[in-house]
């Protein structure tokens, strides 16, 4: 009679160890308001501005993370290919008719050629190019050197651009370690 017993003690426990996971799920999907809010301020940019991306071989170069032009900026560099390209962030929209009034990339004086791609903008100027995806009034650009990031990398760092949770928070955050050498 007590084999049945112990079998079923895990089986009670299931749910009690289910309810426990999931409470942690909530946490993985968003950074908390008071850690985003106060990395913002350290950067000097408005919370809302501040996102990221994911493609693979890139990692975030964390002394490119902070403010730029009134808005966020990051540099993502892949070793392995010896590239980089910028994630940056802010206010604004994009139509048709400004999308090739707006310069891309610094002091760019090149024509800019615009092709809408889903949702985004696939822009070219020079030696340059960009997705640009407008978010509720916010707009995240994505931008290389031709030469260097080809087109899918960059619409691939643009699908995939989004608010960080806390772990991508954290990494964008400078380590305490070496920082007091």
């Amino acid at each position: 009679m007590m084999r049945p017993a112990r079998a079923l003690l895990p089986l009670l426990l299931l749910p009690v160890l289910l309810t426990g996971c999931g409470a942690d799920e909530s946490g993985g999907t968003a950074a908390d308001s008071t850690d985003l809010d106060a990395a913002a301020s350290d950067w000097g940019v408005a919370p809302e501005l501040v996102y990221v991306t994911e493609v693979s071989g890139y990692t975030v170069f964390q002394e490119s993370v902070g403010e730029y032009d009134n808005g966020f900026a990051a540099a993502y560099l892949s070793e392995k290919a010896g590239s980089k390209f910028g994630l940056f962030v802010g206010r604004g929209t994009m139509t048709a008719e400004s999308c090739p009034e707006q310069p891309l990339g610094e002091g760019s004086e090149k024509q800019v050629a615009c092709e809408r791609d889903g949702d985004a903008w696939y822009r070219k100027a020079g030696g340059s190019h960009e997705y640009a995806v407008p978010d509720d009034g916010v707009m995240i650009r994505l931008i290389a050197d031709v030469d260097k990031v080809d087109r899918a990398v960059l619409r691939e760092a643009a699908e995939a651009a989004h608010r960080p949770d806390d772990a991508e928070l954290a990494a964008l955050l400078p380590t305490a370690e070496g920082t007091d050498t």
